[in-house]
């Protein structure tokens, strides 16, 4: 699971870039992500995070928000810019737990957000769910076509474009994947943990609060709130 192939067809550990200021915390993460299988390697600071990035392109980032050399925020922003980084997976571990903090992350382009303290295995098991995200949309049902569009929506699976009246919208890749769920399956309500596990991978743990948080900003990208309709009780649902 923690392994990947390299160009002799040896099997090598997947990395993971710990960027964290607070030495400790970094090496008690750091600690259990070996202990897991994972290579590991931690930066302090975030312009020397951002430069192991673009050397290691690792399989994960682990990124602070508040750091000292560069914000995290910037960290962010400078990996999602450079198509070498973009498609790395960002956890944010912050201590910033304001709606408002996590709304920032995800625009930005993190995959997720998680707020300390926080505990160690389960931050392992979002990064395990991450790790069982693919083919797990096609389990949920619908179409396999390549290109899918409903009203005025439209979503491009081969080169992952979304379009709005075919102007492209700027989604995360989460965001990507929620948008494509719901659009192949117009009318179908989905729950929230369906929605999770769509977008992460199947045993998401899952918050309430991060779908609707994600879920709003999506709804402010398409400019139009009433096409994702929320059903009580239960989640969320494309407009039929």
């Amino acid at each position: 699971m923690t392994e990947t192939t390299d160009s002799h067809g040896k099997h090598k550990p997947e990395t993971i870039l710990i960027i964290e200021d607070e030495k400790s915390l970094a090496d008690v993460v750091a600690y259990n992500l070996k202990k897991a299988g994972f290579e590991v390697h931690i930066s302090h600071d975030g312009r020397e995070g951002l430069a192991k990035a673009r050397t290691l392109i690792p399989h994960f980032i682990l990124l602070d928000i508040m750091l000292p050399g560069m914000q995290g925020t910037e960290v962010l922003r400078e990996l999602k810019a450079k198509k070498t980084t973009r498609e790395i997976p960002v956890i944010i571990i912050s201590a910033k737990s304001q709606e408002s903090d996590q709304v920032s992350g995800f625009n930005l382009g993190a995959e997720d957000y998680v707020t300390k303290p926080f505990s160690v295995k389960v931050l392992i098991q979002k990064i395990r769910v991450h790790q069982k995200r693919t083919g797990v949309v096609e389990e949920l049902g619908g179409t396999d076509k390549d290109t899918i569009e409903h009203r005025g929506v439209k979503i491009d699976r081969i080169r992952h474009k979304a379009y709005l009246m075919e102007e492209e919208l700027d989604l995360t890749p989460t965001e990507f994947r929620m948008v494509e769920i719901l659009l192949r399956n117009p009318g179908r309500a989905f729950s929230r943990n369906q929605l999770m596990a769509s977008a992460i991978g199947e045993g998401a743990i899952v918050l309430e609060r991060t779908i609707d948080v994600h879920v709003k900003t999506i709804r402010r990208k398409l400019g139009n709130p009433d096409l994702i309709e929320t059903v009580r009780g239960l989640g969320y649902r494309f407009l039929e």
